[in-house]
């Protein structure tokens, strides 16, 4: 049964039904998850990062013949090609634009200048202080406990810090997958809470189902944080080849990125000028070696080895902590109208 709507900051700058958010999971949250996510009332987001321009247009086209619901899509701030994307999104009526990383003055203003929300993710309180006096909508904000590329602070730390300090609507992020969590963000201060893993072990991911059995499978323990796979901090679910490339030599690790950079150019359709542009960017923008700008290739290509092609014995797995605590595969129609139960229920119960 349908619950009733929840109403915050979050659902009346989106116009979504219930404070959740399906955040934009590379090679995860493709048409038919981000479309489920937002039939069932939740703010559904596309990830673009490893789609061709031409192939998030028709992505964002298959969302829109699904769904009459808002959806995002995410964007890397930093890509050569951002201006394209953005185009595509305005062009294209999509609601919300998210950002990885956080985006231009200029990007939030197109952006804002045509009617799209913008809700960039923000892993520090600087960057969120500096992303809000630039105009951004709202701030997704990730503490240590999130899946992919994290930092070492814990969201029940950052979340209210980043709420005292900003003005616009915060969604928290890491560490989030029942109704309980969604009770407490809210009482932090947070309009709402985002959720990856939670979200990817959903029967309308196209995750394999076999890689979905051993997010299932695992213990919170089982989840660890590694620079081996491209010099940043990555949550992932420990297995033979992190613990593999953890072992490795410098040498073998840049001749594998090397590898992976020219597979993931010929896959996205990116020019060597725009990939090596890119990654004058990225260096710039995290202060990183050559080494880790070449290093940041493994990423796309490992995750797509398992969340596309099912090889996790070639593939990582980029998992947040709750990833120990989940041990099923519900519809996310059937996720979110428990989660929404669940958060009535807990504030129903709480002393008054």
């Amino acid at each position: 049964m349908e619950s009733a709507p929840m109403e915050t900051a979050l659902t009346r700058l989106t116009g979504v039904r219930y404070p959740l958010v399906q955040t934009g999971m590379g090679w995860v949250a493709g048409p038919r998850l981000v479309s489920a996510a937002a039939n069932a009332g939740a703010l559904g987001i596309l990830a673009s990062a490893t789609m061709t321009t031409g192939g998030l247009r028709a992505a964002v086209r298959e969302v829109a013949s699904r769904t009459d619901a808002p959806f995002g899509v995410n964007l890397r701030a930093d890509a050569g090609d951002a201006a394209e994307r953005v185009r595509i999104i305005v062009d294209e009526g999509v609601q919300v634009a998210s950002f990885a990383l956080a985006p231009s003055r200029e990007l939030i203003t197109r952006l804002k200048d045509a009617g799209v929300v913008v809700i960039p993710s923000v892993g520090a309180r600087r960057h969120a202080e500096k992303v809000a006096a630039w105009g951004a909508d709202a701030v997704i904000v990730q503490g240590g406990e999130g899946g992919g590329h994290t930092g070492n602070v814990a969201t029940s730390v950052l979340l209210p810090q980043v709420v005292d300090a900003v003005g616009i609507p915060v969604i928290a992020a890491g560490g989030f997958f029942d109704g309980r969590g969604l009770v407490a963000a809210l009482a932090y201060g947070a309009a709402g809470i985002a959720m990856g893993t939670r979200f990817l072990l959903t029967s309308d991911s196209t995750v394999p189902r076999a890689v979905q059995a051993r997010y299932l499978a695992a213990a919170v323990h089982d989840v660890t944080v590694t620079t081996a796979v491209d010099g940043l901090p990555h949550r992932m679910l420990r297995s033979a080849l992190v613990t593999s490339l953890e072992r490795s030599g410098g040498a073998g690790a840049l001749l594998r990125a090397v590898r992976h950079t020219a597979s993931f150019r010929k896959l996205s359709g990116l020019s060597w000028p725009r990939l090596v542009r890119d990654g004058l960017a990225l260096k710039r923008g995290k202060e990183l070696t050559w080494s880790q700008v070449l290093l940041a290739a493994n990423t796309p290509m490992l995750l797509k080895a398992s969340m596309v092609d099912g090889r996790t014995d070639l593939g990582v797995m980029a998992a947040g902590q709750v990833a120990g605590l989940i041990d099923d595969l519900p519809s996310c129609s059937e996720l979110v109208d428990r989660i929404m139960a669940e958060a009535h229920r807990t504030l129903t119960a709480l002393p008054r």
